[in-house]
């Protein structure tokens, strides 16, 4: 069941075209990557989502119907411009925002100790926020995103201003989080982090959906068929070996294992190529070379600029 959809959504502001003809499925219980490079157009569909604004034409649905006012409150967002009043203790500041959610205090304050305990941070509860690091205040700001336990999550580049220590603590979160039920809009540039937690990605490019699908399913679709072999013998044999559908493109030797990548082109299989080298090298190792998604962001957005004549920000 999806959770969420946006259908052939528009949005303009005055002369700029911030979303032309934008649709996404969001399935429940998932984690959703909202890719693109800056100014893309991420942010606005996201505001729409949030109902902060509105589209000039499509519509959003969630859990199966029309998007209404009181959905907010089945959302949690993080934006990646952080609000809070710098002059206020952090506790009295999260039971506040806590209960715009539409908690009471009572369970405000019951929810709030026991993340900030999580979050090892009750040593901050009467500290005023403008004594917390960039770190601690996102952790602060998390937290109140996900004190009133949404079905849907949006979190606009989350890990920023987190060392590496706190930033896998937020992984783990998000994941559990993912493991009780909640669906989550993952928005970052962190492509390494898309492959460790999104199940399904879209790319938005100026204004327009670029590419979505399943992360699994686009990375073999933007694979090159090219395979890594690790052996023991003769590399002359391996080549020997090889038929016109199979290309050679490099061999290396790397601390006593000899390693050669081979291109199979689209006529012929992996299993085909197993057949031929096995008798005249003993095969180590054998996996396909998937790309990054990184490689893949990088290439999609390229490709589109280059075919449609525009040049990146």
């Amino acid at each position: 069941m999806n959770l969420l959809t946006a259908e052939h959504v528009e949005k303009r502001f005055a002369n700029h075209l911030a979303l032309d003809d934008v649709s996404i499925t969001v399935p429940e219980n998932s984690i959703f990557g909202l890719l693109g490079p800056n100014g893309a157009g991420k942010t606005t569909l996201i505001r729409i989502i949030n109902q902060i604004t509105g589209p000039d034409k499509g519509q959003v649905t969630f859990a199966g119907r029309k998007m209404v006012a009181d959905d907010i409150y089945q959302i949690g967002y993080l934006p990646e411009e952080r609000g809070l009043y710098k002059k206020m203790k952090v506790g009295e500041q999260a039971i506040y925002l806590s209960q715009l959610k539409g908690l009471s205090r009572a369970d405000s304050i019951k929810k709030l100790k026991y993340w900030f305990e999580r979050f090892e941070i009750q040593g901050w509860w009467d500290k005023k926020v403008e004594e917390l690091s960039k770190g601690m205040a996102q952790k602060v700001q998390f937290i109140v995103t996900v004190i009133h336990e949404p079905k849907l999550l949006i979190f606009d580049e989350p890990f920023s201003g987190f060392d590496p220590i706190n930033t896998n603590i937020l992984k783990e979160e998000i994941l559990n989080l993912k493991q009780k039920g909640s669906t989550i809009i993952f928005s970052t540039h962190n492509m390494g982090s898309v492959e460790e937690l999104c199940d399904h990605i879209t790319l938005i490019n100026k204004s327009k959906n670029i590419l979505n699908g399943p992360i699994n399913e686009v990375r073999q679709q933007y694979g090159n068929n090219v395979f890594e072999l690790s052996f023991k013998g003769d590399i002359q044999k391996l080549k020997s070996s090889l038929d016109s559908n199979y290309t050679l493109l490099s061999d290396n030797e790397d601390a006593g294992v000899k390693k050669a990548q081979i291109k199979v082109n689209n006529y012929s299989s992996d299993n085909r190529l197993l057949s031929m080298v096995l008798p005249v090298v003993e095969v180590t190792g054998f996996n396909q070379l998937i790309p990054s998604m990184n490689d893949i962001f990088i290439k999609v957005v390229e490709t589109y600029n280059h075919a449609n004549g525009v040049t990146a920000n």
